[in-house]
């Protein structure tokens, strides 16, 4: 394991220090934990003067544990083929850096990319009906025809996610489950042999070391995940209260988009996705097509027809030379993030940000899901 993962991992050992406050800290030290676990607590305070007395005292308290633990978890995740996703790093979910609450480790075993183009999240009840299972494998075929490379991520808990789940597999599409659990485990034991199954086509994903037990807490903690690193938010089916509502809310302050299956209106396990959509949280949506249209999702046909179309040779004459870095970036691409516009220019976000307004309304970058930019002429 890289140096920097480890450093990564024991910063999220260290008790009394919450999430944000671990992510904090790691962005403080520009993406570099080790310096926590080198420096005496003088040494912080000199370079660190904005750190909080209380965080210098934990550091210094556990670190030595907390290094010691991330060792553990070094050996078990490489024994086990586990990845360690830290973030900042290429392969982390992107779309989770836009969240102040993001996990500052993931641990993921399976090939899918976390990073796909267009990605969804799928939640809802776990005691669903058959119109909620017949919705699940009717969305996700219809995608599977119109958008195959989509992502589907759920929770893998009994209900709407495992039908989610297998309808993708069913249809030959990447799927993720995002567990409220370390990776030495599956819960429910039930879907162990699907979760197996999913590692060849998709993954499972956590933010959870071993030895961590699926806490009630943790369920409603893992939801973020599943909101943050997908372009939108899918509810099938759910009561007027529960975790599916939590997680459209949460979606919902990110600045993803929340979409709703309707129900019939006497139907208790339909109230909460008839609720979003009454109250303009949701938007309705019954297929694939009407995912596609609140996205502002092209079909891969569509896509396809646009990309064999010849480019124009002089696109670039009129842009200045930072314009058309950003361009280049943008080209043979389905879109990027700012942030990954950061990284690949070196140009501070403050700049790009004032570009990609330019070209924007010059007409020829366009913002769409997920918060990527697309370039209109690719």
């Amino acid at each position: 394991m890289h140096q920097a993962s480890l450093y990564g991992i024991a910063l999220t050992c260290i008790p009394r220090l919450s999430r944000k406050q671990a992510l904090d800290l790691f962005r403080m030290a520009g993406n570099d934990a080790s310096v926590y676990f080198e420096l005496s607590s003088s040494e912080l305070k000199e370079r660190f003067p904005e750190m909080s007395e209380t965080a210098i005292t934990l550091l210094s308290e556990h670190r030595s544990a907390a290094l010691a633990r991330a060792e553990k978890e070094s050996a078990f995740i490489e024994k086990h083929q586990i990845q360690s996703l830290l973030y900042g790093q290429d392969v982390y979910p992107h779309r989770l850096t836009q969240c102040n609450d993001a996990p500052l480790v993931l641990y993921y075993k399976g090939n899918a990319d976390l990073n796909a183009t267009y990605a969804v999240g799928m939640v809802g009840t776990r005691k669903c009906t058959e119109y909620g299972k017949d919705m699940c494998r009717g969305i996700i075929s219809g995608l599977s025809a119109v958008r195959k490379d989509t992502l589907v991520v759920s929770g893998l808990a009994y209900g709407i996610d495992i039908h989610c789940h297998r309808g993708a597999m069913d249809n030959s599409m990447a799927t993720v489950a995002v567990l409220a659990h370390g990776l030495d485990r599956i819960y429910p034991a039930a879907h162990r042999d699907i979760a197996r199954k999913m590692c060849a086509n998709g993954g499972v994903l956590t933010e959870y070391m071993s030895e961590t037990i699926p806490e009630k807490g943790n369920f409603l903690s893992r939801n973020r995940i599943i909101a943050g690193m997908t372009d939108a938010c899918i509810v099938v089916e759910s009561a007027s209260q529960g975790g599916s509502l939590v997680t459209a809310r949460i979606a919902q302050g990110y600045g993803r988009d929340v979409l709703a299956v309707p129900g019939r209106a006497t139907d208790r396990r339909s109230e909460g996705c008839n609720m979003l959509i009454r109250e303009n949280v949701a938007a309705l949506v019954t297929n694939a097509e009407d995912i596609l249209y609140a996205l502002n999702w092209p079909s891969q046909q569509v896509e396809e027809e646009a990309r064999s179309l010849p480019k124009e040779q002089d696109l670039f004459l009129q842009f200045t030379p930072d314009e058309q870095t950003i361009l280049s970036l943008l080209e043979n691409c389905e879109g990027k993030q700012i942030n990954q516009l950061v990284v690949e220019s070196n140009m501070p976000v403050g700049a790009i940000s004032a570009i990609l307004f330019e070209l924007e309304m010059k007409g020829v970058v366009r913002l769409i899901a997920g918060g990527r930019y697309h370039l209109m002429s690719s």
